[in-house]
This record gives C-alpha cells, sequence and structure tokens, in this order.
C-alpha cells in the first residue's frame, strides 16, 4: 500500500490487464483516469460487446441468463452479439460447451483498448487454451504467433468469415451471411 507504479505503453490491451487504474494522456495532458471500469463508462456505450456462434445452442437464452447482460442479438452471419455490463467471455463459453454446444470460433480484439485501435481476427477454437482462468492474473494463451495474428483477415460484419486454425491455416467458416 502507497506504492505507485507509472508504467507507460502503447500496448493498451497488456496495461489493461496488469493496471488497477489507468490514464490517457491527450497531448501532455491527462484526459481520462480511473478504473477500466470507469472508463469504458466514459468511453463508448461502457458495455462489453461479445460476438459469439455455436451448434446446437441457443445463444440468445443461454446468454440472458448470466447476469449482467443486457442485450443479444441476431448478426447477419448467423451468429449472436451479446452486450453486457462485464466481461462474460469465460462464463458464457462454459455455459454453450455444458449444455452441449459445439463452439467453432471466437473472434478475438487485438491491440486496441476500449475499442480504440482494435483489430478483430477470427480464430479457431481449438486454437486458445484455457487454464483456470478465475482472475485478471490467470491466462487464455492461443496457439498462434504474432505473424500469424497480423497476417489474419481482419473480421468485418457482413463480410465472408476466414477463420485462422492452431496451425496457422486461414480456412472458411461455412456461415451463410
Amino acid at each position: 500500500d502507497g506504492i505507485t507504479v507509472l508504467v507507460s505503453s502503447h500496448l493498451l490491451d497488456v496495461v489493461q490487464s496488469i493496471c488497477t487504474r489507468v490514464a490517457l494522456f491527450n497531448k501532455g495532458r491527462i484526459g481520462f483516469v480511473g478504473t477500466v471500469a470507469e472508463l469504458a463508462g466514459k468511453v463508448g456505450d461502457g458495455a462489453f460487446h461479445v460476438e459469439v456462434a455455436a451448434d446446437g445452442v441457443d445463444i440468445g437464452e443461454t446468454a440472458r441468463a448470466i447476469e449482467g447482460v443486457r442485450d443479444t442479438a441476431r448478426t447477419a452471419d448467423g451468429g449472436w452479439m451479446v452486450t453486457a455490463d462485464r466481461d462474460i467471455r469465460t462464463e458464457l463459453a462454459k455455459r454453450i460447451v455444458d449444455k452441449g454446444g459445439a463452439v467453432r470460433a471466437a473472434v478475438i480484439d487485438f491491440g486496441g483498448f476500449l475499442g480504440v485501435g482494435s483489430r478483430k481476427i477470427v480464430v479457431d477454437w481449438t486454437a486458445l487454451h484455457f487454464g483456470a482462468v478465475n482472475s485478471k492474473n490467470d491466462s487464455i494463451t492461443l496457439e498462434l504467433t504474432r505473424e500469424q495474428v497480423k497476417a489474419a483477415p481482419e473480421y468485418a460484419e457482413g463480410k465472408p468469415i476466414v477463420v485462422l486454425g492452431a496451425a496457422g491455416k486461414l480456412k472458411p467458416l461455412g456461415f451463410v451471411p
């Protein structure tokens, strides 16, 4: 207690994962300061947005049973957009799998912070490895290199979906837009 460590980085997703309070600077002056949740409330709509698709499970019903879920809506490609007050990705994935659903892929934001400067790609579910994931100190690892992630086509709603697999091979997902 009583100790402050200042971390300065352009890798905002890393800063978000290790800091309890963050500050955003604009032209050398502090523009925002607070927790990540407080900043999320000031930038954008303050919600977490999760895009998901699974076979054999009603994603809308499953997601609405999670505390903090604000809305569920079908996307143009047949998946679901879930909007929540907090990060529900792990809990939603567990519930989908528990109901016998087969999660095919995940849309992941890379390099951004609160929706700014991010780039979305689609990765095969088998390329993700979940540890205990009980706190922010636990991790989810992706079995891809930085170069493979950078080379992957960016996800855009309404456009053909390309999934980056664990072996780094690009393959179509098979959704009908």
